[in-house]
């Protein structure tokens, strides 16, 4: 398990050697090297690969170019030695990059009715394919991980242009295939990155997301409760997994904890602003004005419709989202969880800001309140460390109370 650690405080206090100390510096520079490394590498992979496509804008050029870069790499995978070896993974893959994105528009662009299918089960053919390599070879494993991932999106993508006006719980079922296979690709390529993102298409399954306009960023949650609900189940997963399964598929399952807990507590936000209705757009049929409707009419028809509806007030995801946060922060100290630690701290400051202005800006009592409670709590959680520790291993933890 990963740990946050002062070796120049342990090396001080005799637990390590200066030897040891300097292992442990070494080894953590070069673990945030080759994440800065890797990182550029993607991105200039992708960026390269998007902007020739866009570029050259004709599919016997795309294919030519794509041609051209996937044999210079194979050269110097093949010839380059060690040294070369990134250079020659980069370039085939944008050539790569170059036949499949290509290949998809071109498809979209000649074939538009059945584009979607076909692109379905290229993208499973690619994705095997390059699984068989990948599996076999370890000196490809890089770019035939990077294949597979593409062929992977391939699927997916046409798996969106086949199920078009696709809705309710249908919808809700293909975008569950979308998250799981999106995550099993991100485990199986051990890039967890990948399987954070099948996050998007599991939140799409209640249409919760994100939107855009110049200068302003959004997320929307129509069905807070049920939501939070959903990403609640995914962080006991999670967590449960991060216990219970090799260290391998627990950094994965962490992952995805820490991407579930982020949009729970959105979603709780949400909900702290604006209560919710469980189940109403879910269900559908919220009235609609048209012209020359007199708005008492169209309001009334709202409040007899949302009347329907268990309601739950924005004050009630105010208080059971702030007593979960300092719950959610404990036990993820407690158990060593940085991640999910420091997700619940930072939304705990989003929602103290928050209730500063929407709830208690005006109200010093409330403050005063909320304050006093806070001390007795911030005591009752040190006292309960100690006593889970204590039962742990029968020492005395050093956790000292101001």
């Amino acid at each position: 398990m990963p740990h946050v650690v002062d070796t120049k405080q342990l090396i001080a206090e005799n637990i390590l050697t200066e030897a040891q100390g300097a292992e442990i510096a070494r080894r953590s520079r070069e673990t945030m090297v080759s994440l800065v490394v890797n990182v550029v590498l993607c991105v200039g992979i992708v960026a390269a690969t998007l902007g020739l496509v866009f570029w050259l804008a004709d599919a016997l050029a795309v294919a030519v170019a794509g041609a051209v870069f996937v044999a210079a790499g194979v050269a110097v995978l093949a010839r380059g030695g060690e040294l070369y070896r990134m250079l020659g993974n980069a370039a085939a893959l944008v050539g790569a990059g170059m036949l499949v994105a290509g290949g998809g528009i071109e498809l979209v662009d000649k074939f538009q009715d059945i584009a979607g299918w076909l692109m379905l089960g290229l993208g499973a053919g690619l994705a095997a394919g390059a699984y068989g390599v990948f599996a076999r070879t370890a000196s490809l494993k890089f770019a035939a991980g990077a294949v597979l991932l593409m062929g992977v999106a391939l699927h997916l993508w046409g798996l969106g242009l086949a199920a078009e006006g696709v809705s309710g719980l249908p919808r809700a079922l293909l975008l569950g295939y979308a998250a799981a296979l999106v995550a099993g690709a991100g485990v199986l390529v051990d890039v967890r990155f990948i399987t954070a993102l099948a996050i998007v298409p599991f939140a799409q399954m209640l249409d919760t997301g994100t939107g855009y306009f110049h200068a302003a960023y959004f997320f929307y949650s129509p069905e807070a409760t049920l939501t939070v609900l959903q990403m609640s189940a995914l962080v006991g997963a999670g967590a449960w997994a991060m216990t219970r399964t090799p260290d391998r598929f627990g950094r994965h399952a962490g992952i995805l904890a820490i991407m579930a807990m982020v949009v729970g507590n959105l979603a709780f936000l949400v909900g702290s602003l604006w209560g919710d209705y469980v189940g109403a757009e879910l269900v559908g049929g919220r009235p609609v004005w048209v012209n020359g409707m007199e708005w008492t009419d169209y309001h009334a028809a709202i409040d007899a419709w949302e009347a329907r509806f268990l309601h739950i007030s924005e004050h009630v995801f105010s208080v059971v989202w702030a007593v979960l946060l300092a719950g959610g922060a404990f036990w993820a100290a407690h158990a060593n969880r940085r991640g999910l630690f420091n997700a619940a701290i930072t939304f705990g400051a989003i929602h103290a800001y928050t209730q500063l202005f929407e709830t208690m800006s005006d109200e010093p009592l409330a403050w005063a309140l909320g304050g006093l409670a806070a001390i007795p709590l911030a005591w009752g959680m040190w006292r309960l460390n100690v006593w889970l520790a204590l039962r742990g291993d029968g020492n005395r933890p050093q956790i000292a109370a101001a």
